[in-house]
């Protein structure tokens, strides 16, 4: 594509053959292989394209349809032991460029049949094809109907840009808001307008200042910019990056509402890093859907909201730890599932932070309150804290064999792995197994959680 074109000649620095495609273009290579072109943008590169040989019938996709999973089978054939981890593999590089899915499926349609799909991560799609790029359909759709959209600015090629913008990305589509990514670098001025101009919040990971196409790019961003729209600025650690200072004083200045503090990045980002950008995303999400959510809430019968409050439950704080991140949640969804194995279910909101730790496979640990003694711990973790902020400050934790934090004050508690998670419109139902657990005062009784209402926590 020719912005791949222009990618290569910025790595290389001196002439080279060069072809630039468009989509339906055809190039024969002989013997029947004739390949079509397919572009496919911002999947997850803006440079993507898919090929399709006509005679194999096979598609190459790169990333699209691709999941980070491993195993010894070639092909797709147990889809049930793929699709918690294709799912996962969307959410984190797809949902934030579901508009641009779209397109490419739409795309995709005027080929003849496929029958392969040679994707750049994990097993080959042959004997699910039409069942998992419907999944990419109906998942795209969803995300792009909502009311509200974000335009998160960024440069592919330069420092961390790409990576952290598309974890702040994730935190936003968490909240139902569609995102819609876009690279300075490569943008057309008028693609930038009208990207902004239809969008109710901006995330900019700054771009390098000598850039003269990535800095025209941001000047008519401020240009477009209007009051009521928030945004968000993080820096994208590449060594030249434009000042976040001055960039947020600008916007302010524009009537824009900061939605969280500028992200400054003073280290190679890892894990804690995108972790941090996630749970921006989800403040800024959260601070758009705010007043919609409250009507939604006051939308419910009130005798319905009522006799559902009289729903009560126990009071659990969920705790996680994957890598060098770690996580807790207040819960009181909470219920035994199963006996053999020993199973329970969670219901998770899709925008709590603690979520992406708790996909298929992840281990995290049950802490049980006791009543009478549970409200300094409930308070804690009842708190809104602020992104990238730990969770456990102040609080007496120990290790499980999990590697999740085992909260001192806490009843009992349980060593778990999620084993399958089910979608529930807003929420997650999230089934776990058990592997061990204690308790501490065998006399000591659940705290329970009553409610008045039913339509909020």
């Amino acid at each position: 594509s020719k912005v791949a074109i222009q990618f290569i000649e910025d790595f290389v620095h001196q002439p080279f053959e060069r072809r630039i495609v468009k989509n339906g273009d055809k190039l024969d290579l002989g013997n029947g292989h004739e390949l079509e072109f397919v572009i496919a943008p911002n999947l997850h590169w803006p440079d993507t394209i898919f090929t399709f040989d006509h005679k194999t019938q096979i598609l190459y996709t790169c990333d699209a349809f691709g999941l980070h999973y491993c195993s010894d089978s070639t092909f797709d054939e147990d889809l049930a032991a793929i699709e918690a981890d294709y799912r996962f593999y969307y959410e984190c590089l797809m949902a934030p460029n579901a508009r641009s899915v779209l397109s490419a499926l739409k795309r995709m349609g005027e080929l003849p049949e496929v029958h392969t799909i040679a994707t750049g991560h994990g097993p080959l799609l042959r004997h699910n094809v039409v069942e998992l790029t419907g999944r990419y359909r109906q998942w795209s759709q969803a995300q792009t109907k909502g009311e509200t959209t974000v335009a998160v600015f960024y440069v592919s090629d330069y420092g961390y840009s790409d990576r952290l913008s598309q974890s702040l990305a994730k935190g936003i589509t968490k909240t139902g808001v569609a995102v819609e990514t876009l690279d300075l670098k490569s943008a057309d001025p008028q693609e930038v307008q009208e990207l902004v101009g239809r969008s109710s919040g901006l995330v900019i990971a700054t771009p390098p200042a000598a850039s003269a196409a990535a800095q025209a790019a941001i000047g008519t961003v401020l240009a477009a910019a209007k009051e009521k729209q928030v945004v968000g600025i993080l820096e994208s650690y590449g060594g030249d990056d434009e000042p976040v200072d001055p960039l947020v004083s600008k916007f302010r200045e524009l009537g824009l509402t900061v939605a969280f503090p500028a992200i400054r990045i003073k280290d190679t980002p890892g894990e804690a890093t995108y972790q941090l950008c996630e749970e921006a995303g989800t403040d800024l999400g959260q601070l758009l859907t705010r007043d919609r959510n409250i009507k939604q809430i006051k939308s419910l019968d009130a005798e319905l909201e009522k006799a559902l409050g009289r729903i009560s439950g126990g009071l659990y704080i969920i705790t996680a730890k994957k890598g060098e991140v770690k996580g807790a949640m207040l819960a009181s969804w909470v219920a035994q599932a199963s006996f053999q194995p020993l199973g329970f279910t969670i219901a998770v909101a899709k925008d709590r932070a603690i979520e992406s730790m708790m996909q298929v496979g992840d281990r995290f640990v049950l802490n049980v309150l006791e009543e009478g003694n549970y409200q300094n711990l409930m308070r804690h973790f009842l708190k809104r804290f602020p992104p990238g902020a730990d969770r456990f400050a102040g609080i007496k934790s120990q290790p499980a064999e999990n590697g999740s934090p085992i909260l001192t004050e806490a009843l009992a508690y349980m060593e778990c792995e999620v084993s399958s998670r089910m979608e529930c419109s807003d929420h997650w139902i999230v089934y776990s197994t058990v592997q061990s657990g204690r308790v501490s005062k065998p006399d000591a009784l659940t705290a329970v959680h009553h409610r008045k209402i039913g339509n909020y926590y």
